[in-house]
């Protein structure tokens, strides 16, 4: 297999296999002592978040290593399952890239064993185009995400990121944990969470997939937590215009919300009869 790095992130993922053919351009101590990025991950007391990666390929490793300090993080490198978790034991890292196939070691056995010594660490597995169901079942049941090969470093680290957020966000900020280095982008009202820089939103532990409308109206309801909105109002900050012919698009909105962030769950989008719409937690 050949491996075509990327030079940096584009908006066109790069596949990458197995096998270097050229040096990415890229620089590996980026970010080390500058200010973050208002969307930008640290942990809890500033320092760089760590990840810890592990793969038998060393020229893999290398790749991602180098991409991920690119994003001023701090990585080490393990090449087989045991090395793995002594090296989650001394690290602490933040979150895991791991090869579900290693010399000593089954993927899942790795996971099992990362997890008694960091029970909330996020898993990103990679595994092999081709995979079995029953594999790549027990590895999204057991891990966090999955990413197949030949895979972009792009697609990596957007999913390392992703993984970092909302671990923090549900286990809470703590001594050496990830965090957001802006706490002022993220929305919460009960048990629901919005991520104004990533555009993600969770319920609980669950993502929740919204159209960029959807994700506008919800966001504009958070930010006026048990307070009514009324269809104007929203209207005119959501669609920017006030026309009241059209002010069924509101309604109709609303319930596309209701279906996706309550499913079962308690309401939290509420009506108030002749005046609008308000938002708070689940009672």
């Amino acid at each position: 297999m050949t491996l075509t790095p990327t030079t940096r992130p584009t908006t066109h993922p790069t596949p990458l296999t197995k096998q270097p053919t050229r040096t990415p351009a890229l620089t590996a101590d980026r970010g080390r002592g500058a200010d973050p990025s208002p969307s930008a991950l640290v942990r809890a007391d500033g320092s760089p978040v760590r990840v810890l990666v592990v793969e038998d390929e060393q020229a893999v490793t290398e790749l991602l290593s180098m991409v991920l300090r690119y994003e001023g993080w701090e990585v080490r490198g393990a090449d087989d399952g045991a090395g793995a978790v002594r090296c989650a034991r001394e690290f602490e890292p933040d979150a895991v890239v791991l090869d579900a196939t290693l010399p000593d070691m089954d993927g899942l056995a790795v996971l099992k064993e990362l997890r008694r010594e960091l029970p909330d660490v996020p898993v990103l597995f990679l595994a092999a185009r081709g995979a079995g169901t029953a594999r790549i079942t027990g590895l999204t049941a057991g891990g966090d995400d999955l990413v197949a090969k030949p895979f972009s470093l792009e697609d990596v680290v957007a999913r390392l990121r992703g993984l970092i957020r909302r671990t923090s966000l549900r286990t809470g900020a703590h001594p050496g944990g990830a965090a957001a280095a802006r706490n002022d982008c993220v929305l919460r009202v009960g048990d629901l969470v919005l991520d104004e820089d990533s555009r993600e939103v969770w319920r609980g532990d669950e993502s929740i997939h919204l159209t960029g409308t959807e994700f506008e109206l919800l966001r504009y309801l958070m930010r006026n937590p048990r307070r009514v909105l009324s269809k104007a109002q929203i209207l005119d900050r959501v669609w920017s215009y006030d026309f009241g012919g059209q002010a069924n698009v509101v309604e109709l909105y609303v319930s596309y919300l209701r279906k996706k962030i309550h499913a079962g769950r308690t309401p939290m989008i509420h009506t108030r009869r002749g005046a609008g719409y308000l938002i708070k937690p689940g009672e």
